[in-house]
């Protein structure tokens, strides 16, 4: 009978809490039974590998050494210190699984071989011209004796400049066979482990013996290499991960640098039928068959695995920490198997359904809006009921502020006008993909025309607005493109419902898959780096969701705006019952939403007139508290509150008053403190108000209307899909023009470029022809 005595640190008051668990195991060897963690299980999902305590790093062969394979990658080991020592920080429990010492032990050989035969050399001739010397061949124990001392000082000195402790230890496959060297070994780490010090263990390779091939007992793995090793030991240790490094970026479904290979997101057992591996890495003895051997052992046994590529310069850095975050990076093993598609999956599903769907007519896809929209009122019970449930668990939770619950709240009239939007969509989608813009004669029977085609597939993120959905369905819809939604989880019920109305819409022409609703566990930035997948990415959110999502699309366009800082200016002819309805309108109708006034800028003249003293009046009727500007509080003897930021978009009842001392003072307050989204001018004096529209550079520029009008269905577009406040393609509420771009296509008789050389027979001639409308199938002059 066999006591085996586990420690583990988490954090607490104290420095350490010790967790003593006992377990007996009779007549049984220590490794040969797989020890099972205190959850019992590996985690089922990427992003459950945040609540890793217990983290084993696998540095293999290709990752410590340099591409010479004579000496060490300083500084990819540098960054690995790194990232170990920031989760070690964290409170986590951090081991080193790592190769090197023969590489650092030959690079050192090497050059002692080449300092002893050239003073050899020297006192042989008399004379300081060496002769060439050519290397013996290095055995590789030898390289391990005398490299190990060296990758471990190195270890040491990096680790100390984060103000942490290593301790070395060194295995070879015979100390497993022992029952008592098993247990010290046990013993040794945990102990370690508990006064927060970083084990990095190595195999002996001074003195390991060869191999033994198929020397795996029953429900125990091998020491081989350092895959097997790293497997053992993390099972051993009950650790919660298991991380991979190698010069490979995970595990594929065929050959690495094959055409057709596809880097494998997660890997489940009973997949390996599926994939071939390729040859071994350019160092090291094991290959990617050994590195899933081994970690579909260590996930038998309870630790989750991920094969990532460590040697990588631009991710390097921060692989590890990326991994341990959840990110998507290399290749994570699972044991559960999602019951449906892979977002990768769904996004190929939409991009060919995308493709036959935008090759129908118009009438046809405008047959499958209308139909949505009639599923929207028919079906509007089931649609209620989901709403409800989302709306109770909203509520009951508390996680939502009282503008996202009525952007979250659906009702029969919110229906009944999504659906007159809807069928406004339908109308405009009958002249869309296929519309002729110019068309040209280049020369005698050679015609140019460029035509407005879908942009590919769609990406669109929202939040708590499950009205959404079918907006940017029928816009995707009417335009041919494919389109991926994700929504949040607050609105699920809501979403799915409103999905597979859309999906039965589809249906009617066989293209029902060109619409996915995300519902698996994928974050945005993993979503976002889909770039070989997704053509466009449109946020529909808080500033700090489109903020992010920015960030995070390095490869990707994103249509949005990060903020929505709209100003309303009172000139100093202004109409008081215009202004006092519009800023009314602009600040109160729907404070949340981004097209509400957050800035009222006010003419100097305007102060201590009747007109301020009602706009003031009515702000403190509606409840809106009033922050000062720099300029304003100066009039004051008592102000409101000074306010912190002039570029503040508050979405609620609150705004900033600021004084200016002209229309012109306006624009550049605006361009500097603005977002670009809109703003308004109100004023009587026309010439005032067309130099505000000209001059004022944002995507809506209203006179004497409510900043509110910035919307896509007030705008005649039936919904729109966000509003833009970039520069370039669509700017403001966009809707179905936003989502085409297009093509050229010239048509000729065996026409060549020769032909229209200096020596060719041919000249350029560019004349402008009558537009015709080119659809799938036909062609008719308009």
């Amino acid at each position: 009978r066999t006591t085996i005595t586990a420690y583990a640190r988490y954090p607490s008051s104290s420095p350490f809490l010790t967790l003593h668990a006992v377990r007996q195991w009779s007549n049984v060897p220590f490794f040969t039974v797989p020890l099972a963690r205190a959850h019992g299980k590996s985690f089922a999902h990427r992003s459950e590998l945040r609540q890793a305590k217990r983290i084993v790093v696998k540095l293999g062969s290709a990752v410590v050494t340099r591409g010479d394979e004579c000496g060490l990658a300083l500084g990819r080991l540098a960054s690995i210190v790194e990232q170990v020592a920031v989760l070690q920080n964290q409170c986590r429990e951090m081991m080193i699984v790592t190769s090197g010492a023969v590489a650092f032990g030959k690079q050192r050989l090497r050059h002692e071989i080449l300092l002893s035969q050239s003073v050899r050399q020297a006192l042989h001739s008399g004379q300081n011209q060496l002769k060439d010397m050519s290397l013996p061949v290095l055995e590789a124990r030898a390289c391990a004796a005398a490299g190990q001392s060296g990758l471990m000082a190195l270890y040491e000195a990096m680790f100390t400049q984060y103000s942490t402790c290593t301790a070395q230890i060194l295995v070879t496959n015979l100390d497993f066979h022992d029952d008592q060297k098993r247990r010290n070994l046990n013993s040794t780490l945990h102990e370690l482990l508990r006064m927060n010090i970083v084990p990095i263990i190595n195999t002996n390779d001074a003195v390991v013996p060869p191999p033994e091939p198929n020397s795996d007992l029953q429900g125990v793995i091998s020491i081989k290499d350092n895959d097997s090793l790293a497997a053992r030991l993390a099972v051993e240790m009950r650790a919660d991960l298991l991380i991979a490094l190698s010069d490979v970026e995970g595990l594929y479904d065929s050959p690495p640098g094959s055409d057709d290979a596809k880097l494998l997101d997660t890997f489940y057992p009973g997949d390996q039928h599926s994939i071939t591996y390729g040859t071994k890495s350019r160092v090291g003895i094991g290959g990617m068959e050994a590195k899933v051997k081994a970690a579909l052992w260590a996930l038998q046994g309870g630790t989750s695995v991920v094969i990532a590529n460590g040697t990588h310069p631009k991710v390097t850095g921060h692989v590890i920490t990326d991994i341990v975050e959840g990110k998507k990076v290399g290749t994570f093993f699972s044991e559960v198997k999602p019951a449906g598609p892979t977002v990768e999956q769904q996004t190929e599903m939409a991009r060919s359904a995308g493709r036959t769907l935008a090759s129908l007519e118009s009438e046809q896809r405008s047959d499958i809006i209308c139909t949505l929209a009639d599923l929207l009122t028919e079906r509007k019970d089931e649609i209620l009921s989901a709403n409800k449930k989302d709306m109770e668990h909203a509520v009951s939770t508390g996680r939502l502020s009282p503008a996202m619950l009525k952007r979250l709240s659906l009702s029969s009239s919110k229906l009944n006008s999504l659906s007159i939007g809807l069928r406004q969509i339908a109308v405009s989608s009958q002249d869309s993909v296929g519309r002729v813009l110019r068309r040209t004669r280049v020369a005698n029977k050679l015609e140019l025309e460029q035509i407005t085609v879908p942009i590919g597939v769609l990406l669109v993120i929202f939040e708590s607005r499950p009205d959404c959905l079918p907006q940017v369905s029928a816009l995707a819809i009417a335009s041919g493109n494919a389109l991926l939604l994700k929504g949040g989880k607050e609105a699920a019920n809501t979403n799915r419902i409103l999905h597979e109305l859309a999906q039965e819409a589809l249906s009617i022409h066989g293209v029902n898959d060109a619409i996915q609703l995300v519902s698996t566990r994928e974050e945005v930035e993993d979503l976002c780096r889909l770039e070989k997948m997704i053509d466009l990415i449109i946020p529909r959110g808080s500033s700090q969701l489109v903020r992010d999502i920015q960030r995070a699309a390095k490869s990707i366009p994103v249509l949005g705006h990060s903020e929505g800082i709209c100003h309303v200016y009172v000139d100093h002819e202004a109409s008081v019952d215009k202004a006092i309805k519009i800023i009314r309108d602009s600040k109160c109708d729907y404070p949340a939403a981004c097209n509400a006034m957050e800035t009222l800028l006010v003419h100097r003249d305007l102060l201590r007139t009747p007109l301020f003293d009602q706009i003031i009046d009515m702000m403190r009727t509606e409840h809106v508290k009033i922050h000062a500007g720099p300029k304003f509080a100066s009039y004051l003897t008592f102000s409101p509150s000074e306010v912190k930021s002039l570029r503040t978009e508050y979405g609620d009842l609150e705004c900033c008053i600021e004084v200016v001392d002209s229309m012109l003072e306006a624009v550049d307050h605006i361009h500097k403190y603005g977002s670009s989204h809109t703003d308004v001018i109100v004023t009587e004096n026309e010439d005032t108000a067309e130099q505000f529209l000209q001059q004022l550079d944002s995507a809506c520029v209203f006179w004497n209307a409510s900043s509110r009008f910035a919307d896509g269905y007030r705008f005649g577009l039936g919904a729109e899909v966000g509003i833009s406040t970039a520069r370039i393609h669509a700017r403001g509420p966009v809707g179905l023009e936003g989502l085409l771009t297009t093509k050229w296509v010239l048509r000729g008789e065996g026409h060549t470029a020769a032909d229209f050389s200096e020596q060719g027979s041919m000249t350029y001639l560019h004349e402008n022809l009558p537009v015709a409308q080119v659809l799938p199938g036909r062609r008719t002059t308009s």
